[in-house]
């Protein structure tokens, strides 16, 4: 997670309301990493007026931070940390580093580290706690680093050579508004002196003096006097020799890319920078051009408007004839050189051959491939990057524009959007002028680039005017592959991209060397600016999308049964690579054919399961789930039904439970309504039946795997069955190497040993599980959305390790929340609750476990749960309220007999802490029945039954201990 204190408050998909509330947030801000203790941070933020209950006030007020940043703030027994990264540390980091780099002789390093960490400011630092005395000190510390900055950043862009008439603006404004800063007029007397105005630098120099003397009554300091001195003895800076276009505006978010084209530049006498149009090579390669000194001058040659025969005069026009350069040492920026490659590629050999002390720096969408040539691919920014520069841009196109909370997600989906080209972000960030940025953002496509700068080159004016560049350089093959290829979403492999596009591999690398295709470690794709493009190109579309169907489909229908082998692993990193794909080609097979649109949600109905995308496949099923049901197809159409529940349910239900299709074996994971169908024990009939002698070794180990839940959850005292089929399921998915297998039979086998007491056993069980879902990636699904990592927490907690259970139980959170799962994160703050009361803070607790109650508000979700939040609850409400929760506890109806149990055991606490030995003996006796267990290992349960026993003595404790009530109600408890 980012902070951003350098301007108004500001959290990227974060609402932090309240002024109280992004004062913490603020206070915190200034020590990340670090713990800051309660009683500070009581005293910074209400200073001399604390409220009645200041901790619980400040506990409020974390409790109400977190739901807006999750585990970013981590609680201590001392205090509180934040764990995220505060753009006021990275700039004094950016500036320290710029400091460090101009001192060891790097000004062009120094001064992009520079220019980078001062754009992260957006206006006064602190700006929301400006009125809070803690604040005065840091802010005013960071604009004394800011004002430093500025003056290093200026200093380093004297040192690479750049005008001193560029810098005066800026330094006449500096002065104007500090005065006094001494180092201010230094540089503006050296950049007077750069720019050979010496009589205007003496007179900068006699105004200081007098001003400091005047206001301060002392002589200009050290520096200032070597300045004067430089100025009396002439010594003026020799003008550098180059070219270079001036920089009109900030270069931001490429300080590494500068530094590292600089060393290879450096060390290598040919360097071509490569890339998509619009991504900013030019820009790059002027920038470290700029930054480097040669003898005998950096020298640009733009390419762009000239044909091939124009390349030998043009670059003669700038550096002179080639039989004078044989002692030059320079550098040469060739720059657009894709539609000239030939020529380009053949003037550059002669040159290197010749002027040994000349170093090219080139651009194009394609190598020159020469001997000697070094390549440097220029990628997109990244998404922080890209949002720096549209902030940047957008401020000059809109002066009332800012990057807060308020736009920070329209700015990202833009930039996204836009893929991080540069060009398109600046073409975007213009169109400001006109538009606000939500309509900017849902403006997002071609409409939105067919504007751009009057002055620029015709080729860079919109985004479409790059592409169409690149376009009109392809062969007619060439454009005929790139035309088919925006049909697959997340780029192809080779072999899919030749079977559906007819593409082969020497057309499909020319592609790639053109900068039209972007090549991975085994995929090819196209960025989504040109993938649209590309698609409207493609004249007639069916032929190529039924293709593409066609070699999905069959790739589904092929990976599927692998799924359930050892081979899984690699299998799923497939299925995620193509999942684009398949989303793309479910998406018209919905659209055109039944048939193999009900194949292929099948086909992907394994991948599904094992990471519990429940969402993603209820929204497929539900538009298959109508209709007619195709011959042959039956099976494919009930899982739908079943993910995707109609009045066609029960049919379903029969077709599934006639199937001996291993998918239709487990897809109860997918669904509520399968999971009631076990309690009348006719699927394990079923199963018995039908799977036991099953030729495939995963279906025969699910058959197992469905039989221990149906006993443990089912039938009452079916632990011990349990326990038996579990473990005999888990060693065949073991011999299989099947993960999904081996994690949810471990998770019921946790169940099993928790439900004798053995939380250490199972805990470690727990823990196996974990890993096995976490090889598959569902670690946060399986085998429903957070059950696994709340256990985890929940085991971990009463295990004692109270951290450990934090530590898992951060991520399940922010996982729900993302999710949007009210049911899962009930399940969280569930958990947390336990756990607050575990460590002794009963408020924490309280708050946790109403916010559970009140996330299960409106929805369907199981008594049990609703049952066993009711219990933790009580354990930290007065007696008084705790009764009627428990009564309600009582009566609801639950089919799980462990859960009862525990709901069971949960009041009998309560019933034994308010006196009442008796009623507490019944409901654990009544516990021990449910559970099927002779004696249970927990020690909390056999320290509440001892006591129970001495308070009752024998003859009682064994009428209650072994009375069979039935079903006990809220009337027990009176």
């Amino acid at each position: 997670m980012r902070v951003r204190i350098l301007g108004p408050l500001l959290v990227p998909a974060a609402k932090i309301g309240g002024a109280r509330l992004r004062a913490l947030l603020i206070r915190l801000a200034l020590s990340p990493g670090r713990i800051v203790t309660a009683e500070r941070l009581i005293e910074d933020l209400w200073e001399d007026h604390p409220p009645v209950n200041p901790m619980a006030a400040l506990q409020s007020l974390i409790a109400r931070l977190r739901r807006e940043v999750g585990d970013a703030i981590v609680s201590h027994p001392a205090g509180y940390r934040l764990d995220a990264e505060v753009d006021a540390a990275e700039f004094e980091a950016l500036a320290a580093s710029g400091r460090e780099a101009l001192y060891a002789g790097e000004p062009a390093r120094a001064s992009a580290l520079l220019r980078e960490g001062l754009a992260l400011w957006r206006g006064e630092a602190l700006a929301d706690t400006a009125h809070l005395s803690f604040a005065a000190a840091p802010a005013a510390r960071l604009e004394e680093v800011r004002l430093r900055a500025l003056a290093d950043r200026i200093r380093a862009d004297l040192a690479t050579g750049l005008p001193g008439a560029r810098l005066l603006p800026e330094l006449s404004d500096l002065i104007t508004a500090h005065p006094l800063r001494e180092p201010y007029h230094e540089l503006l007397i050296r950049a007077l002196l750069a720019d050979g105005r010496r009589a205007e630098a003496l007179e900068a120099y006699e105004r200081v003096r007098l001003l400091l003397a005047d206001e301060l009554g002392v002589d200009p300091g050290a520096d200032l006097r070597e300045a004067h001195l430089a100025a009396l003895r002439n010594e003026e800076r020799p003008a550098r020799r180059d070219n270079l276009p001036a920089r009109s505006t900030t270069f931001v978010g490429r300080a590494d890319e500068v530094e590292r084209v600089t060393g290879l530049l450096r060390r290598e006498r040919l360097v071509t920078l490569t890339g998509p149009g619009g991504v900013g090579k030019t820009r790059l390669a002027v920038e470290v051009a700029a930054g480097i000194e040669a003898p005998d001058g950096v020298w640009l040659v733009e390419l762009a408007p000239v044909d091939a025969h124009g390349v030998p005069p043009t670059v003669r026009n700038t550096l002179g004839p080639l039989t004078e350069l044989a002692d030059r040492r320079l550098i040469l920026v060739l720059d657009n050189c894709e539609h000239v490659i030939e020529a380009a590629a053949a003037l550059a050999e002669r040159l290197l051959a010749a002027v040994p002390g000349v170093r090219i720096l080139a651009t194009s969408r394609e190598p020159l491939d020469i001997s000697g040539e070094t390549l440097h691919p220029v990628h997109p920014l990244s998404r922080d990057s890209a949002m720096a520069l549209f902030a940047d841009r957008a401020a000059a196109a809109s002066p009332e524009f800012g990057l807060d909370e308020a736009t920070a997600g329209d700015v990202a989906r833009i930039c996204e959007g836009l893929d991080g080209v540069p060009l398109a972000i600046e073409l975007a960030a213009a169109r400001l002028r006109s538009l606000p940025v939500p309509r900017l953002a849902a403006m997002m496509g071609d409409r939105l680039l067919d504007r751009g700068s009057r002055t620029a080159q015709h080729r860079h004016r919109t985004l479409r005017a790059v592409i169409d560049w690149s376009w009109n350089l392809l062969t007619d093959d060439e454009r005929t592959s790139l035309a088919r290829m925006s049909v697959f979403a997340g780029g192809a492999t080779a072999e899919a991209i030749e079977r559906v596009c007819g593409t082969d591999l020497d057309l499909l690398i020319s592609l790639v060397d053109k900068s039209l295709v972007q090549a991975g470690a085994d995929r090819y794709g196209l960025l989504e600016t040109v993938r649209q493009y590309a698609a409207e190109k493609l004249t007639d579309p069916g032929p190529v999308r039924r293709a593409h169907l066609a070699h999905y489909l069959e790739f589904a229908e092929r990976t599927d049964p692998a799924l359930r082998t050892g081979r899984q692993l690699s299998l799923l990193a497939a299925v995620d690579a193509e999942r684009g794909n398949l989303d793309t080609a479910l998406r018209y097979a919905v659209r055109t054919d039944r048939r193999s649109a009900l194949r292929l949600a099948a086909a992907r109905t394994w991948a599904w399961i094992m990471r519990g995308q429940r969402r993603e496949a209820a929204g497929w099923a539900a538009m298959l789930a109508g209709g007619d049901v195709p011959e042959g197809l039956e099976l494919e159409h009930a899982l739908c039904v079943l993910i995707a529940p109609t009045d066609r349910l029960d049919q379903a239900l029969r077709v599934l439970r006639d199937s001996d299709r291993p998918v239709a074996l487990a897809a109860w994971s997918l669904a509520d309504a399968y999971v009631g169908e076990m309690a009348d024990g006719e699927l394990e009939a079923q199963a018995m039946a039908r799977f036991d002698d099953h030729p495939d070794p995963w279906a025969r180990a699910s058959a197992r795997l469905l039989r221990g839940i149906i006993a443990f959850e089912f039938t009452p005292g079916g632990a011990a069955a349990a326990e038996d089929l579990l473990h005999e399921a888990l060693t065949r998915y073991r011999k299989i190497g099947e993960r999904w297998g081996m994690s949810v039979s471990r998770f019921w086998l946790s169940l099993v040993l928790e439900n004798r007491g053995d939380v250490a056993g199972a805990l470690a069980v727990l823990e196996q599980a974990a890993v096995n879902s976490e090889e598959i990636g569902g670690a946060q699904a399986l085998p429903g959305p957070a059950m696994l990592t709340v256990r985890l927490a929940q085991l971990r907690g009463r295990s004692g390790d109270l951290a450990g259970a934090e530590e898992v139980l951060g991520p399940a959170r922010n996982s729900a929340e993302r999710a949007g799962d009210g049911l899962a994160l009930a399940r969280v703050e569930h958990a947390a609750g336990e756990l607050a009361r575990r460590r002794g803070d009963r408020a924490r607790a309280l708050d946790r476990l109403t916010r559970a109650k009140e996330l299960l508000d409106g929805q369907q979700a199981p008594p049990q749960l609703r049952s066993l939040i009711d219990v933790e609850l009580c354990r930290v409400l007065p007696s008084d309220i705790a009764r009627p929760l428990l009564r309600e506890a009582l009566d609801r109806e639950l089919d799980d007999d462990v859960a009862r149990a525990s709901v069971l055991e949960g009041v009998a606490e309560w019933c034994a802490a308010t006196g009442d030995a008796g009623r507490a003996t019944v409901l654990l006796g009544e516990a021990r029945r449910l559970r099927g267990i002779e004696e249970t290992a927990d020690p909390a349960m056999r320290e509440l039954i001892a006591h129970c026993g001495e308070e009752l003595g024998p003859e009682l404790f064994h009428r209650a201990w072994t009375s069979h009530p039935g079903q006990i109600g809220g009337q027990f408890i009176g």
